[in-house]
């Protein structure tokens, strides 16, 4: 595998660990551990940035006149980096509601 099929599927095995790592953040919020909610949302952007690397890349080549071909790869690849990043803002939504809970608890 090479090429454009290797890229897409960089994307999409980077966005599922950070939706992987967005799930496990909110679980250990509701445990109450916000340390490791908080590392687990910054492996989870780590996975995001390792997606964003190889799509920069593929934008870069177009804007410099290499049109890339589009495929149900590609756009799959794209629909689940967006995906990952609409996750990330409601972890971090919940996390935040977590606090708060735990916070009045006290």
């Amino acid at each position: 595998m090479e090429g454009m099929e290797l890229i897409c599927f960089q994307i999409i095995a980077a966005s599922g660990g950070a939706k992987s790592a967005f799930i496990a953040a909110i679980d250990a919020a509701k445990q109450g551990d916000f340390e490791e909610a908080a590392n687990q949302m910054a492996a989870g952007e780590e996975y995001m940035n390792q997606g964003h690397e190889p799509h920069a890349q593929m934008i870069q080549k177009e804007a410099a006149g290499e049109p890339n071909p589009i495929s149900l790869l590609l756009i799959h690849a794209e629909d689940q980096m967006m995906g990952a990043e609409q996750f990330k803002v409601l972890a971090q939504e919940t996390i935040d509601l977590y606090k708060t809970l735990a916070d009045l608890k006290k």
